[in-house]
């Protein structure tokens, strides 16, 4: 096989040769490649190669071979060089200019060594051409792992670094980066070409975290060293936080799967290709915590929940895992159910994590104790700010507890201390731990009545409500006794619900002002003597209620009265009309004054004795008469 020749070098198996025309007086081994050389195009631009010829002059070899130990860039930057040396055309891009920037340094290949040398054209591309160009110092960047001792040593990579700095607090359509959703259809002013003609058209500006993918595809290193100028520079933590939980989201996939992030397209400036690094999963997550700033909110507390998941899988060291679960504990009551339900990947029994869970709550109880958890009789829970985060972990651990419960490994003890690491004063009603009770026996049902009894001793069977009262009592789960103390507990509150529901009423019916203040200080020692909210409030309603029905009744009450007095009326006047005389003289007949004078006078009578039929209609016309008056 023919060697390749490139630019007058060709390379022969693991050698690199220069076609001459001379036989090699020089060689030299970078990093186990040997590169067969002349001495004086060499000691002509390097003073190192130099110094190490006039070192090795006395041995009179005809042929000097040396090793260039830690050598900046490679065989590839020494090759560089040498092409350099030898006059042969070189093309810096931002790719290569750090590490030629820093062989040249190796080399000591300066002005004293040749004028215009390669260190000073090396340095003056990087600030005339990269430092100015987003694209170019990413390149940069991301091409400087081989030689970053020396770039660090040279300051190379803090300028880079600054220049990105700089340019994620700027608007890139100022200076007419390229933007992705134009493309190259730019003008250096920013304007939109059509066709190569300016349209006078402003792109809109970039959104702040146009920069993220741009810089996610840096070493975990570099991405530290970045992150910590940009902090140091002042950038807003909100766009570090942003910038890390992309970095972190995109090297850590058990992080973005049960995590709901936004799905579209990458944002991203540089419109160039660039390859992810190869990044140690533990070592990033572990860099990416320290990283992180003190920051709050919903977002932030679901991401430190999913690195702490990560973290258990992929063990990482204790200090991390301690911090990860100091910083939820610091804003527990942003976070949401499914975020704490922790699997157990290690060898417990349990389905989740209860031990992590509970350890970020000690977290957040020993961030709270400043505040004053008990309240005087006369203050109410509810309206009190300092309490609502207290009241929000309360609520949120009755339903991570509920949600273990369910768990047939999940030991008494482990559920009461669950319960009780929160104070007491956490939970103005007890219904969420007797939920979660419920669930934890029926999952359990092996367990005796006295190990029930030591675990419903958790619950304060005066913070439970109306309606936990009354599932309680006819739940056939809990122990007879417990029945017993729930049914208490319960004709207790309903007595003094009624009372104070009565005295509130009492207080209402006297002057303006005073029944205001002592039906409100009333209502309000039933509140807080005994959490039944709804019962007052029903109560309430009842009153209204009975207050429309006795003016209903009054109602009824007038209208019965009118009835009454109109019957009483209705009725003396059917008695008058029912007299013999007053039917008589409404038909126009004429009683006679005695009985025995009608005998007489039907007795004397000498006419003709009327005919049969004339005697029926007569008895006819008489009965019709008297079922007339029996209607009266």
């Amino acid at each position: 096989m023919a060697p390749a020749k490139v630019s007058g070098f060709y390379k022969h198996g693991n050698d690199w040769f220069f076609n001459a025309g001379l036989p090699s007086d020089l060689t030299i081994i970078v990093d186990g490649v040997n590169f067969h050389l002349h001495k004086f195009p060499l000691m002509s631009k390097c003073g190192k190669i130099a110094s190490i010829f006039e070192e090795l002059k006395s041995t009179h070899d005809k042929t000097f071979t040396t090793k260039l130990e830690e050598f900046p860039g490679g065989p590839d930057a020494f090759l560089f060089a040498a092409k350099f040396c030898y006059g042969i055309r070189v093309e810096f891009t931002a790719r290569n200019i750090i590490m030629v920037y820093c062989a040249a340094d190796f080399l000591e290949m300066t002005d004293e060594y040749g004028e215009d040398n390669l260190l000073l054209k090396s340095e003056n591309f990087l600030h005339k051409n990269v430092l100015r160009n987003w694209k170019d110092c990413i390149l940069a960047l991301q091409s400087c792992e081989s030689c970053m001792p020396r770039a660090e040593k040279l300051y190379i990579l803090k300028k880079c670094l600054n220049a990105v700095s700089m340019m994620v607090c700027t608007d890139p359509s100022l200076f007419g980066w390229p933007m992705m959703m134009y493309g190259s259809l730019q003008s250096p002013g920013g304007s939109i070409l059509w066709n190569g003609i300016n349209t006078g058209a402003r792109i809109r500006s970039a959104e702040s975290d146009w920069w993220f993918e741009d810089i996610s595809y840096f070493s975990v290193g570099l991405f530290e060293r970045l992150i910590k100028t940009m902090e140091g520079r002042g950038i807003r933590c909100e766009l570090l936080a942003g910038a890390i939980m992309y970095y972190a989201r995109k090297y850590l996939p058990g992080l973005g799967r049960w995590q709901s992030v936004q799905g579209g397209k990458a944002r991203t400036v540089a419109s160039f290709s660039l390859t992810p690094v190869a990044v140690d999963q533990k070592v990033l997550l572990e860099s990416i915590e320290m990283l992180l700033p003190k920051k709050k909110g919903k977002s932030f507390c679901r991401f430190l929940l999913g690195l702490l998941r990560v973290a258990s899988i992929l063990g990482v060291n204790q200090t991390c895992q301690d911090s990860l679960e100091r910083r939820i504990g610091m804003q527990l009551e942003l976070a949401s159910l499914d975020g704490l339900l922790i699997p157990s990947y290690s060898d417990s029994d349990t389905l989740y994590n209860t031990d992590c869970v509970e350890r970020i709550v000690h977290h957040f109880v020993s961030l709270e104790s400043g505040l004053t958890l008990f309240s005087p009789p006369s203050l109410d829970l509810e309206s009190s700010p300092s309490s609502e985060p207290l009241r929000k972990v309360a609520r949120l651990m009755d339903s991570y507890i509920a949600e273990v419960a369910s768990d047939v490994n999940l030991k008494p003890g482990k559920l009461r201390t669950l319960a009780e690491v929160l104070p007491e004063s956490s939970r103005p009603l007890h219904d969420g731990l007797y939920r979660a009770l419920d669930i934890y026996f029926k999952a359990h049902p092996w367990l005796s009545d006295g190990e029930k009894e030591k675990l419903c001793n958790i619950i304060d069977y005066q913070k439970l409500s109306v309606d936990a009262c009354a599932h309680a009592s006819q739940n056939e789960r809990l122990p007879l006794r417990v029945i017993l103390q729930v049914l208490f507990f319960e004709q207790m509150h309903l007595r003094m619900a009624l009372a104070g529901c009565l005295n509130v009423l009492e207080a209402e019916s006297a002057p303006t002002g005073q029944g205001e203040i002592a039906g409100n200080a009333t209502a309000g020692q039933i509140v807080q003597r005994d959490g039944w909210v709804t019962v007052v409030r029903e109560n309430r309603v009842l009153k209204v209620d009975m207050e429309k029905m006795r003016s209903r009744v009054g109602e009824l009450e007038e209208e019965f009265s009118k009835i009454k007095q109109e019957m009483k009326r209705v009725t003396k006047s059917h008695s008058s009309l029912s007299s013999p005389r007053v039917v008589a003289r409404k038909f126009g007949c004429k009683l006679l004054a005695k009985s025995s004078d009608a005998q007489t006078d039907v007795a004397g009578s000498t006419g003709p004795t009327p005919r049969p039929s004339v005697e029926k209609a007569c008895s006819s016309r008489n009965s019709r008469h008297r079922k007339s008056f029996s209607l009266f």
